[in-house]
């Protein structure tokens, strides 16, 4: 048995009944669950290389760096090639064969694939304010820094440029509250301070230019598979906020960026988010209910987003109530909080009479599971103890030398591997300051009288909000068609559009 027209196959149930996912409902999320070493990693392979094969480009998390096997063949000397092999033949799949996949590789860090950049204001200050772990004050302050920066043609593109403002404000204090309200010292000083914190996690990698471009992971090869975005998150893994904020961006990206399309024959993108606990650990309820509200647009898009978790009571219920697609491993029984897991995940399916789900679930074999998806109509199957299918392609990591080659040849090659360095704020106010320093030296040498005669050697920044918004009022007209046609949008202009604006004070307004 194998995939049909318009369907995953995921295994077979006890009774031979074919357990499947329709493409035309896998936009309504999913779940994939189960205590360590019970076959989840394996079960998201088998599931996103289908989904590649049936044309929907892939987003997953690569979190113990195993998954970026997806990219090559299993091999029948594989050890554990045999097993493979005989759960196929088990499962009448009568076509199996070793098979690679067309993978493109990230990496926030620039290390292990192609670097995924944003600019500090396509963040946007609330987003970053959580990320920053900032409070109300400080979050306050934050956002009449951007709002200064916009008013002034500053470009926030990267660290360096928000540095550069902030040190400006703390000189500038008085000048900031009397046109925007309170600006403290102490306050910006607290946010310097948290910025020199991330930025000693290396979070300074995932700000910058060239931004990404959204497009760019719904990508299909020349065969109409869909590519699978393999994110290295490893090293990502050490700084969890930075990892659950990055993720939520993407959404929001994600959002921002896809028409509406409902509920199309085929997903646009499915996105996979392992070790989902860490988005929802310690979030308070406003967060929670964002995330739910996310969760439930985004899938009007056309994007399946699919949580993998050890436990299914770390996803909130709200969030849980939305996830139609669900594939439950074996859970242990060991503490009373396992208990409850045991006791949640069994009412979240559809009754079946012949099944003990309580019973059940904790019996499980490695590579079985309890299977539950949509049917036409949109309602949850009878859930079924299934086998699942086995995955084409290698199970465990690409050795160093596999990744380069296959990186050597991606379709993004050279297009996010060198860092920009335009100017923006940091290169406009250091010139300012430069100025400055200079006019001073001249006026303790000729004068104050004699100096102001002259012509100023770098123009104000209300110049250079002039300047910037003249350029753009005369550029090529073509361009910014041919921008609005591939989806692009200014990653550089600090000002955001109300889509942006709604996204951001949707995810980090509420992120608490």
């Amino acid at each position: 048995m194998s995939e049909q027209s318009g369907d995953i196959f995921l295994g077979l149930g006890g009774d031979g009944t074919r357990q499947s996912l329709l493409l035309s409902r896998a936009n309504r999320h999913g779940l994939i669950a189960g205590a360590t070493g019970t076959g989840k990693t394996v079960t998201l392979q088998g599931i996103a290389e289908s989904f590649s094969k049936a044309g929907v480009p892939v987003f997953l998390a690569d979190v113990k760096g195993d998954l970026s096997g997806i990219a090559m063949p299993g091999s029948p000397t594989f050890k554990h090639a045999a097993k493979l092999e005989a759960r196929a033949a088990e499962l009448g799949i009568t076509d199996y064969a070793y098979e690679d996949n067309p993978a493109v590789f990230w990496d926030l860090y620039g290390e292990q694939g192609h670097p995924i950049r944003t600019t500090v204001s396509e963040m946007g200050p609330l987003l970053l304010a959580r990320l920053l772990d900032l409070n109300e004050t400080q979050e306050g302050v934050l956002q009449i820094i951007f709002r200064h920066a916009d008013e002034n043609g500053l470009l926030l593109l990267d660290f360096a440029d928000l540095s550069a403002l902030l040190a400006w404000a703390n000189e500038n204090a008085a000048e900031l509250s009397g046109k925007y309200g309170n600006v403290t010292k102490p306050s910006v000083g607290a946010i310097q301070r948290q910025l020199l914190s991330f930025e000693a996690q290396g979070a300074d990698h995932f700000f910058g230019e060239p931004a990404l471009e959204i497009g760019d992971f719904l990508k299909v090869d020349e065969n109409g598979r869909g590519y699978i975005n393999v994110l290295a998150a490893d090293k990502l893994m050490r700084s969890p906020k930075l990892y659950a904020t990055f993720l939520l961006w993407l959404l929001a990206e994600l959002f921002e960026a896809l028409p509406e399309v409902g509920d199309p024959e085929k997903p646009v993108l499915v996105f996979f988010f392992d070790e989902a606990h860490l988005l929802f650990a310690d979030a308070p309820k406003a967060l929670m209910d964002t995330i739910e509200q996310v969760v439930r647009l985004i899938r009007s898009k056309g994007v399946g987003v699919y949580f993998i978790t050890q436990n299914p009571i770390d996803i909130p219920e709200k969030v849980a109530g939305q996830l139609g697609n669900r594939v439950q491993h074996a859970l242990r029984a060991f503490t009373p909080r396992d208990q409850r897991a045991i006791r949640a995940a069994s009412e979240t399916f559809r009754v079946n009479p012949a099944l003990d789900v309580e019973t059940v679930i904790t019996e499980l074999k490695v590579g079985e599971a309890l299977v539950s998806t949509l049917d036409e109509e949109g309602a949850p199957t009878v859930v079924a103890r299934a086998m699942i299918k086995p995955p084409r392609s290698r199970l465990g990591p690409l050795t160093a030398k596999e990744r380069a080659i296959i990186q050597s040849v991606s379709p993004l090659e050279g297009k996010y591997d060198t860092r920009v360095d335009r100017e923006s704020a940091a290169e406009v106010l250091a010139a300012k300051a430069a100025d400055a320093a200079a006019t001073a030296e001249e006026v303790a040498a000729k004068g104050k009288a004699e100096v102001g005669k002259r012509e100023r050697k770098t123009p104000s920044v209300w110049e250079k909000a002039g300047k910037s918004a003249m350029t753009a009022a005369s550029g090529s007209l073509a361009s910014m068609a041919v921008a609005m046609v591939l989806g692009k949008k200014s990653s550089a202009s600090p000002i955001q559009t109300g889509a942006t604006a709604f996204v951001r004070n949707l995810i980090g307004g509420l992120m608490r």
